[in-house]
């Protein structure tokens, strides 16, 4: 069994699933590997499904089970992912031809959002907002990041298990997202559900909303920020994002859906990317106690830890492509309409592009060197933003906590496209 692969305090059951999942992945014939299946995020054992694609088929025509996936290009190796993302006048983002997820939407489901669109418009919509992550902004607000993060942790229970995922990663990345949408702060919890609504899918997961009870609950969304929208577009602009999209001339004259769009992708941008990595960070340290030791010992390396949790987390696990001429790739002929989804979960594992990519090293010579930003015009906007959360956390865990007892295996979020958690019980002993 691949040790790297394999959870530190993995129980006997998880060792279990691990190894059958590995001699699945080996044996099966190389068309029926499918890495867009839930279970294998929910059972964190898709690394073995990407190992062997990389190794035998990079560029892999799947064939997906689940109704409204069907075929599929998987793109597992780095260079190849960084090609795709870097030519977008071969490889569209263009929600009307399906956007960004693998899931084909019914067509009243389609929501236009900025990263789901092509140059000029992608262009032109996302300059409206990147002012907020600025550099001058996130110096700004420094000062407040840390103040809620330390009285957060200053306010956890101690000597007795609770979730992290609950009580820390939410809970600071929505009061973050709240921040940045100047949003009722005591509502900020409506944030964390609409993200996980608009990021549920029925089809891979039975316990999701259905699409009429997914679409309510988003139009409920919209009308809250209607209200908000109607405040501050009667106002001068402003520094929150609302403002900026009542105002900027790309976006004040969006239409209803348009606006949902825009806002379902930047609260999953801003909420799901950070919570994760908060989590997923936490239980990375945990499985490498050789790591968290080199860590206590030089707090000053939290500058190349933050870069390494989030190439080791991952937290959006690929991005869709729909291949807009045939055009070929890694020796593949891909046809005009081809869906073709970036594996950047796979491409953050690729020994021929980074060093013992299977390793959670936090003192890298070049810990940026990851694809979990993206690359090209679509790269996160908020990277830095996160960056910063997890810097500050990490720092502010160290001053307080001289140990954390991961108390049990976390619970994964059912989907192949977040890649993410809902459970992570924990103790700080006194």
């Amino acid at each position: 069994m691949n040790a790297a692969r394999m959870p530190h305090f993995a129980s006997a059951a998880t060792a279990a699933v691990h190894e059958a999942a590995r001699e699945s992945a080996a044996s099966l014939p190389l068309e029926q590997l499918n890495p867009a299946d839930a279970q294998l995020f929910v059972d964190d054992t898709v690394g073995y499904t990407f190992d062997r694609l990389r190794r035998e088929d990079p560029v892999h025509r799947s064939r997906s089970p689940v109704p409204g996936i069907d075929d599929y290009w998987s793109v597992t190796k780095y260079s190849d992912i960084m090609y795709v993302d870097t030519h977008p006048a071969i490889f569209s983002s263009e929600w009307t031809l399906g956007g960004i997820t693998l899931l084909n939407p019914a067509e009243s489901d389609r929501l236009p959002m900025f990263i789901a669109m092509d140059p000029p418009k992608h262009d032109d919509q996302r300059k409206a907002v990147s002012s907020i992550v600025a550099p001058a902004n996130l110096n700004n607000w420094q000062s407040l990041i840390r103040e809620r993060t330390a009285k957060l942790l200053d306010s956890l229970p101690r000597d007795e298990t609770f979730d992290w995922v609950d009580k820390v990663s939410i809970e600071l990345t929505t009061s973050m997202l709240a921040t940045l949408f100047d949003f009722p702060f005591e509502d900020r919890r409506l944030l964390t559900w609409w993200s996980d609504v608009a990021t549920m899918n029925k089809a891979v997961n039975p316990d999701a909303l259905g699409p009429q009870e997914r679409m309510a609950e988003l139009g409920k969304m919209l009308a809250y920020f209607t209200r908000l929208w109607n405040e501050r577009v009667n106002e001068p602009p402003r520094t929150d994002l609302i403002s900026m999209l009542a105002h900027g001339a790309a976006t004040r004259n969006m239409g209803p859906m348009e606006y949902m769009g825009n806002l379902v992708l930047l609260i999953v941008g801003g909420n799901d990317t950070t919570r994760n990595s908060m989590t997923g960070g936490l239980l990375a340290l945990h499985d490498n106690p050789e790591q968290l030791a080199k860590l206590r010992a030089n707090p000053a390396l939290v500058d190349s830890l933050v870069p390494e949790i989030i190439r080791w987390q991952t937290p959006l696990a690929y991005m869709r492509r729909t291949a807009l001429m045939d055009t070929e790739l890694g020796g593949k002929q891909i046809k005009q309409g081809d869906k073709v989804a970036m594996w950047y979960l796979s491409g953050n594992r690729d020994e021929t592009a980074i060093e013992q990519p299977d390793r959670f090293i936090i003192d890298r010579a070049h810990p940026r060197q990851h694809l979990s930003f993206g690359f090209g015009i679509h790269r996160c906007v908020g990277n830095r933003l996160a960056e910063l959360q997890l810097k500050i956390l990490w720092e502010e865990m160290l001053k307080r906590f001289p140990r954390i007892e991961v108390m049990g295996e976390p619970t994964r979020v059912r989907s192949a496209f977040v890649r993410g958690f809902s459970h992570l019980p924990v103790r700080l002993p006194s």
